[in-house]
Order: C-alpha cells, then structure tokens, then sequence
C-alpha cells in the first residue's frame, strides 16, 4: 500500500512539473515572439514534451491560455489585490485594490499586452481566458463601488453604477500602459494618478 502512495505521489509530481514546463514556455513564446501567432508544435519543443502531451495536461489551446491567466494571476499577487480590496475601510480598499491592480499590471506587462492583443486576433484561443480576468475585475469594481455607496463615502449625485464605471476604466491594463509605456511612469506614479483621480472623481472631501 505504501509503495502504490509513493508510486501515485512521483506520477502526480512528474504530471506537476510537465504542467509547470509548458507553461513556461508559453510565457518565454510570449516574451520572445509577442507579434507572432502561438504554434503548439513550437510551445511542445520548449517544454520538452509531445505535442499531444499538450493536449493531455490542458484538454485544449484555450485551456492552455485558461491555465496560463489562472497562473499569472496567482505569480501576479492577485490574492494581495484581494485582500486589500477587502479592507474594512472602503476608501482604504480603493486605495490597495488601486495599487495592488498596478502591481500586477507592471510586473507582467508584456504577457499582459500579449494575452490583450490576442484576445482581438485569436479569440478562439486567448479570448475566454481574458474574458475570465475581465468578468473578475469587473465583479470587484461592483463591488467596492457598492461598499463605497453603503459607507457614504461618494459623492452627492454619483451612484453605484457611475462610480463602477470609472473604476473599472482605471483599473484597466489599457488606462495602466497608457501611462507606463506612453508616458514612462513607474508603478507608484501611475498608482498615485489612478487613486487621485478616482478619490477625486468619486469621493467626499
């Protein structure tokens, strides 16, 4: 019985780190040929593997780029960005949640780029995953709008729905890289400009 664990724990290791391999091919495909379209054959030769071994750990192209988001989001911090959006101050949520999105933005931001792009020329393959990511940010700007409404923290005249709207417009990887790759700025300038302009947009004095 011990020897049939060990045995299911090696496959289960081994299984682990192929999965690890090709998504870290992926992610070097992206970095080094970001304009070119993603050939499984060429993502299966940087990993070391079979092209339908491909197909056997993520059961499709799409599932690769499923897992590849999943992944960037979990190495990004996104858990971080959870946890300050959490905050029991919803001002100081906007303000982390603000900061941990631009966090994660720059510390991936050619992926980022990539994955944006893709989801325009190759829907098919990248176009749920980022439509996943999206759909997330979009739940979390709802819901700190929500939060900052039931503290009475916006302003007069500006609902829920107003101030989920601009929320999720400066929270958007486009509104990051325009200042970032436009503008030069770095992280905690374009984090200062994002929450100054959302405090002044949507807050009390």
């Amino acid at each position: 019985m011990a020897t049939r664990r060990y045995e299911q724990r090696l496959r289960a290791e081994s299984a682990e780190q192929t999965r690890r391999r090709i998504l870290d091919a992926l992610r070097r495909r992206l970095r080094e040929a970001p304009a070119e379209p993603v050939s499984l054959d060429r993502i299966a030769k940087i990993a070391r593997v079979a092209r339908p071994t491909v197909y056997a750990t993520f059961g499709s192209r799409a599932g690769l780029f499923e897992a590849f988001s999943a992944d960037l989001l979990r190495r990004s911090g996104f858990n971080q960005v959870l946890e300050a959006s959490a905050h029991p101050d919803a001002r100081e949520a906007l303000r982390g949640a603000i900061g941990g999105v631009v966090a994660m933005y720059a510390a991936n931001r050619d992926e980022m780029r990539v994955l944006s792009s893709m989801a325009l020329l190759d829907a098919a393959a990248a176009g749920g995953a980022v439509e996943q990511m999206e759909r997330e940010r979009a739940h979390g700007m709802a819901r700190l709008a929500q939060r900052l409404s039931d503290q009475g923290t916006l302003r007069a005249g500006v609902t829920v729905d107003r101030a989920t709207d601009v929320l999720w417009l400066l929270t958007s990887f486009n509104g990051f890289d325009v200042l970032h790759t436009g503008r030069a700025r770095s992280a905690p300038d374009i984090t200062q400009i994002l929450v100054d302009t959302a405090e002044r947009s949507l807050c009390r004095d």
